[in-house]
């Protein structure tokens, strides 16, 4: 039953990768550094990389709202039924025209099927190129007063690992947020709180965004990208909270509460 995890470096592929294997299933990483590689860029690694996969987590990088996605998802799935492979776990994200699309590609695909629909990740604030503007006290986002029911990513992982290798959740998709709405403002006043440092949130422009994370290494065709997502989906449309985590796990959602006290012993 081995299982490919796409992006099996990223936020969510390494902790469902790691279940899996404290779970002793054998599981293939789908990244550019693996062997087979794999590379979203590069078609051509598809079939070595589901080569005997039963299962297979579909996180597209860098994000299903980008130029040539849909594109790459529909030859993946095509590949996937050509390898044999049963079933499909897809991450998409909110509000978004492509992540759509996505999703009626893999849940028109005859395979088995999960859709994990995603509200912004928590941890988008403790790894990647925002956690440098948190650590330095400014997080500065083209995002005005519009609020986010941010999602742990340690939720969707579990979910992931569920559906990856079980019944229960072939044919389900769950639109996935936290159990509250905070704005990026009450998201700097909780870090706040929970590491005692002074972090606060800086409403910027597109323009004055982008020039800053191509300053914190984001390559510039990703943060023309992140840009232009940002300010489609960052309208106001995702502002309410869905009860996906609750149907999915029989339990609550992670709070960003807890999360921030996570972080901050992890920053002490």
């Amino acid at each position: 039953m081995t299982i490919l995890i796409t992006g099996a470096t990223g936020k969510t592929g390494r902790r469902i990768a790691d279940r899996l294997t404290a779970l002793g299933l054998p599981v293939r990483s789908g990244s550019r550094s693996a062997t087979p590689a794999f590379d979203w860029a590069d078609r051509a690694t598809y079939a070595p990389a589901l080569d005997g996969v039963e299962s297979a987590y579909l996180s597209y990088y860098p994000d299903l709202a980008f130029p040539g996605a849909l594109a790459d998802i529909e030859a993946f799935v095509e590949q996937a039924k050509a390898a044999g492979v049963g079933r499909l776990v897809l991450l998409s994200g909110r509000s978004e025209e492509q992540a759509q699309a996505a999703e009626e590609v893999v849940k028109g695909s005859g395979l088995e099927w999960t859709i994990l629909t995603c509200s912004w990740f928590m941890q988008n604030f403790s790894e990647g190129f925002l956690l440098d503007p948190v650590l330095s006290g400014v997080i500065a986002l083209p995002a005005q007063d519009v609020a986010e029911p941010f999602l742990d990513v340690d939720d969707i992982a579990e979910i992931a690992v569920a559906a990856l290798t079980g019944d229960a959740h072939a044919g389900r998709h769950y639109e996935l947020t936290g159990p509250r709405l905070l704005t990026f403002a009450d998201v700097a006043a909780e870090l706040s709180k929970a590491t005692g440092r002074d972090i606060v949130y800086l409403p910027v422009t597109s323009a004055e965004f982008l020039a800053s994370a191509v300053e914190h290494g984001v390559p510039e065709e990703e943060a023309a990208g992140l840009n232009a997502l940002f300010t489609d989906v960052l309208d106001g449309r995702n502002a309410y909270v869905a009860d996906g985590v609750r149907q999915a796990l029989g339990r609550p959602a992670r709070d960003f509460t807890d999360f921030a006290r996570t972080f901050a012993q992890g920053t002490a």
